[in-house]
């Protein structure tokens, strides 16, 4: 685990960053669900229903892109999960290079909207989320919700 220190003060007992690995097979779905929902938990981090339902609902999607998309060249999968005084953040690194982008909605496709779920959730609690490269040629992607939503999911 690594500390985050706070402007003006010690770091709250739940504040920090932490990641685990997992094959990208479709198994690590539920456990990094369920291992996100037991960090929360363990930490006592102060997160509202309806956060922590979004943050789930994030994690799974991520995972089963990186499942999916990246397990050809990317047989391992990062999730992490930063908590700060008033948001977290989750976020799932691949080491496929290609930069996935929110598709536009298509009725007519049974798949392909994961991404645009994931920025609607964010949005919709007063957070955000992107795609960054890393420096190994791979990618991340990030969702950050304040810990109490700004509006009700």
């Amino acid at each position: 685990m690594v500390t985050i220190e706070r402007e003006g003060g010690d770091p709250l007992p739940y504040e920090g960053v932490w990641r685990f690995t997992a094959p990208a097979v479709d198994a690590s779905v539920p456990q990094a669900r369920h291992a996100v929902r037991d960090l929360l938990t363990r930490q006592g981090v102060p997160v509202s229903d309806d956060v922590v339902q979004g943050l789930l609902l994030i994690v799974s999607e991520l995972v089963t892109n990186a499942v999916r998309h990246a397990a050809l060249l990317s047989p391992t999968l990062a999730v992490e999960v930063a908590v700060g005084a008033d948001w977290v953040r989750v976020s799932v690194e691949d080491n496929h290079p290609y930069r996935p982008t929110a598709l536009e909605t298509d009725h007519a496709r049974t798949g392909g909207r994961g991404l645009l779920l994931v920025r609607e959730i964010a949005r919709e609690a007063g957070g955000g989320c992107d795609v960054e490269h890393t420096a190994i040629g791979g990618k991340v992607i990030w969702a950050a919700l304040p810990l109490k939503p700004t509006r009700i999911l």
